[in-house]
């Protein structure tokens, strides 16, 4: 059976333009080893993070680079429509839309950097991890 991930928008930025685990972490899902579930919410979110004058300002090929990106991302993963509202992180409650994906896809792992995230160790049997504990125990 392969495993089921939800991505945080902050590892698919960082796999997206930079080496490292997150990036590692987008070969495995294009590799297919891995399958990928993201929502409309955080695909917004990945593409207006993507699009930020922080963002625009470290990648070349500014515009073009990050539309193929963003496309690739689209192509390799596959979109879930929460149904279920989640109230779980207290600190900053726009990080429920993971969760409420990750639920709705039924994920086995939620991967982030996200310390309001990884706080929460599990949600509803679905383990959160930073990108680096998750290659260390499942790669």
């Amino acid at each position: 059976m392969m495993l089921k991930v939800t991505l945080d928008t902050n590892v698919l930025v960082s796999g997206t333009f930079w080496e490292g685990e997150a990036h590692r972490i987008i070969q495995l899902i294009e590799q297919k080893r891995i399958r990928c579930y993201l929502s409309k919410e955080i695909l917004a979110e990945y593409n207006r993070v993507a699009h930020s004058s922080e963002i625009l300002e470290k990648v070349e090929e500014h515009h073009l680079e990050i539309k193929s990106a963003v496309i690739k991302i689209i192509e390799v993963c596959f979109i879930v429509e929460p149904k279920a509202k989640v109230l779980a992180v207290e600190d900053d409650p726009d990080d429920d839309k993971i969760l409420e994906c990750a639920l709705e896809a039924e994920a086995d792992y939620i991967v982030t950097y996200d310390a309001h995230i990884l706080k929460l160790g599990e949600f509803r049997g679905i383990r959160i991890v930073s990108p680096k504990e998750f290659l260390k125990s499942c790669f």
